[in-house]
């Protein structure tokens, strides 16, 4: 069996957790396990029934009201008790601050560790080897896991696609678990900035580099975005300049996305950015520098001047769509 980790906020979804569904139904398909979901919750879980439209066994609401917010203490019990009581020979999650948080202290417990952050698994004849990058981005590693389970993996963000994670009907069990004591009282969740956007959920982001050049011409950058129902996004020398707020950057100091469209303009595509958009479902780059790395990773590349380019993909947008 494997067990997969749905993360939420007073049962508001982290979309992310749909992408380790289906992380853990390729994991189940390829080997020949049955896969449930679970759901710690302080009592009754609106979100189970939109979790159990997917193609799961079963989903598992964990329920104390010590859960009720987040807290490692609160969540380590209570993986604790429902991993003993499914005895998974998978855990998976989504690589997010709060599995980090929290996943190596239930690891510990079972005297195993995480493989974190993992990009992509290859099966042979049932023995999985898990890729992870390392170095931001410079090196993968491949990983195999020995010994007994259950085994902990989180899977990097836009590694398996939401929109794949198959559909289906799945019973909903309500579990009570025990949960000892909280050593500590959360305060309000710490934010960098007051977000206008959270690029993470952003289906087409448009994105600026230094070819941008001055902050008036964002206003070009901005025509696109408009036209193409797109989210504005920075590399980090343009938020240090302070010509877009820090929530708008993209990379291994910023935000990690993973949207269908990203659309790089005057972005060279150092490493330190592309660790944040790699997993796009569709890259396309826009510079001048015919040997910019950005264009190592994109789709679709245009080696030219942007101020020339995106005027002309606008229009041409706008004739779609008329």
């Amino acid at each position: 069996m494997i067990l997969v980790f749905i993360e939420h906020k007073d049962c508001v979804l982290n979309k992310t957790s749909i992408e380790a569904i289906a992380a853990a139904q390729s994991l189940g398909k390829d080997l020949g396990m049955k896969v449930s979901a679970v759901i710690p919750c302080g009592g009754d879980c609106s979100l189970a029934s939109e979790i159990a439209g997917y193609d799961l066994e079963k989903v598992i609401v964990a329920k104390n009201g010590k859960l009720g917010t987040y807290t490692p203490d609160g969540y380590a019990d209570a993986w604790e008790a429902v991993i003993k009581s499914e005895n998974p020979a998978y855990v998976v999650m989504s690589h997010t601050y709060q599995v980090r948080d929290f996943a190596p202290k239930v690891a510990a417990r079972f005297g195993t560790e995480v493989v974190g952050d993992v990009i992509r698994y290859t099966n042979d004849g049932g023995n999985l080897t898990f890729t992870r990058r390392i170095f931001l981005g410079k090196l993968d590693a491949d990983v195999t896991v020995s010994g007994d389970s259950p085994k902990f993996i989180t899977f990097q963000s836009g590694a398996f696609r939401g929109d794949s994670a198959a559909k289906g009907s799945a019973a909903v069990t309500n579990v009570d678990v025990n949960v000892g004591e909280i050593r500590m009282t959360p305060e309000s969740p710490f934010q960098e900035a007051k977000a206008s956007v959270d690029l993470s959920k952003s289906e087409v982001i448009v994105a600026i580099g230094r070819g941008i050049k001055s902050q008036e011409n964002i206003a070009v950058a901005q025509s696109l975005a408009d036209v193409l129902g797109a989210d504005i996004a920075a590399s980090r020398p343009i938020c240090d300049s302070e010509w877009l707020p820090i929530d708008r950057q993209i990379g291994s100091s910023g935000q990690t996305v993973a949207p269908k469209l990203y659309i790089a303009l005057g972005i060279s595509g150092a490493i330190q950015h592309i660790v944040g958009m790699k997993n796009s479902g569709t890259i396309v780059a826009i510079n001048k520098d015919a040997e910019a790395p950005i264009f190592d990773i994109a789709d679709y590349g245009i080696v030219g001047d942007l101020f020339e380019a995106v005027p002309v993909l606008v229009e041409e947008i706008r004739k779609v769509k008329s």
